[in-house]
C-alpha cells in the first residue's frame, strides 16, 4: 500500500505540478493510520525529495528569483518552524481531535481558496509593480501552515507570486519550487528533530514516486492539466471534511 500511495501521489505531481505535501499527510493518516506528527513529516521529506529532482533544472535555466525567494523566506522560515512546534505540542498533549480539526480546517481553507482562484477570470495584463516587500507577512502564515500540515507550499506560494510580483510564469514555477523545497527541508528536520520520523515509510514512498513519476512524466502532454488540479482541490475538500467529521 505504500509503494501505491506514492505511486499514486508522484504521477499527480508530474501531471499537475502540486500536490507533495499536500495529498501525502491526508493519505498516510486515513489509510494507514499514521500518527500526524510523523505524517507531517514524511509528507514534508517527500516534498522535499521531489522538489529537488526539479530545482537544478530551474537554477540552470536562471528562473529563480532569488531576491524574492529571500523575501519570501523571511516569513516562511519561522513560520515553518512555529507550525511544526505548534503541531507537536498538539500531540504531546494528546488531543487527537484537535489535531485532527486543525487540519481539517487547513485543507478546507486551502482546498476553497484553490477552488475559487480556478473560476477567477484570467487577466490579459498583470500588474508590473513590485510589491515583493510585502511577500514576508504573507509567508508566515503559508509557513506555518506548512510546518503544521505539510500543505500549502506549492499552491499559496504561486498564487502569492502571481499577484505581488511581475515575474514571469517560468520564474514563478521556479522561484516557488526554490521556497517549496527549502520550507519542506526545514520543516522536515523540525519534525525528525522532534522524534518525529519513519525512514522505511519514506522509502517505500518515494520508490513508488520513482515509477509514479516516470509514468507520470509520459503522459503530461496528453492529459489537461487544469481539469485534473480542479479535481484535485475538491477531493482535498472533501478529505478536509472527513478530518473535520471525526474530530466533532
Amino acid at each position: 500500500m505504500e509503494y501505491l500511495i506514492g505511486f499514486v501521489i508522484a504521477i499527480f505531481i508530474a501531471l499537475t505540478g502540486v500536490g507533495a505535501g499536500t495529498i501525502t499527510t491526508p493519505l498516510l493518516i486515513l489509510m494507514l493510520g499514521v500518527p500526524a506528527g510523523i505524517a507531517v513529516s514524511v509528507g514534508l521529506m517527500f516534498a522535499a525529495a521531489v522538489k529537488l529532482v526539479l530545482l537544478p533544472t530551474q537554477i540552470w535555466r536562471k528562473q529563480v528569483s532569488w531576491r524574492t525567494l529571500a523575501y519570501m523566506l523571511v516569513g516562511g522560515v519561522p513560520g515553518v518552524l512555529a507550525g511544526a512546534f505548534l503541531l507537536h505540542r498538539f500531540v504531546d498533549t494528546g488531543a487527537k481531535q484537535l489535531v485532527n480539526g486543525t487540519l481539517g480546517v487547513v485543507l478546507v481553507l486551502t482546498a476553497l481558496w484553490q477552488i475559487l482562484f480556478s473560476f477567477r477570470p484570467v487577466k490579459q495584463e498583470r500588474d508590473t509593480r513590485d510589491h515583493a516587500r510585502l511577500l514576508p507577512w504573507l509567508m508566515l502564515p503559508v509557513g506555518a501552515e506548512v510546518g503544521f500540515s505539510s500543505a500549502g507550499a506549492g499552491a499559496l506560494g504561486s498564487a502569492a507570486l502571481l499577484a505581488l510580483t511581475p515575474l514571469a510564469p517560468a520564474q514563478v514555477v521556479g522561484t516557488d519550487i526554490a521556497f517549496g523545497f527549502l520550507t519542506s527541508s526545514l520543516g522536515s528536520g523540525a519534525h525528525w528533530f522532534a522524534g518525529a520520523m519513519d525512514a522505511p515509510l519514506l522509502a517505500h514512498l518515494v520508490a513508488g514516486g520513482l515509477v509514479g513519476a516516470a509514468l507520470g512524466t509520459m503522459l503530461a502532454g496528453s492529459v489537461p492539466k487544469r481539469p485534473l488540479r480542479f479535481a484535485l482541490w475538491v477531493w482535498l475538500l472533501v478529505i478536509g471534511g472527513i478530518f473535520l467529521y471525526h474530530s466533532a
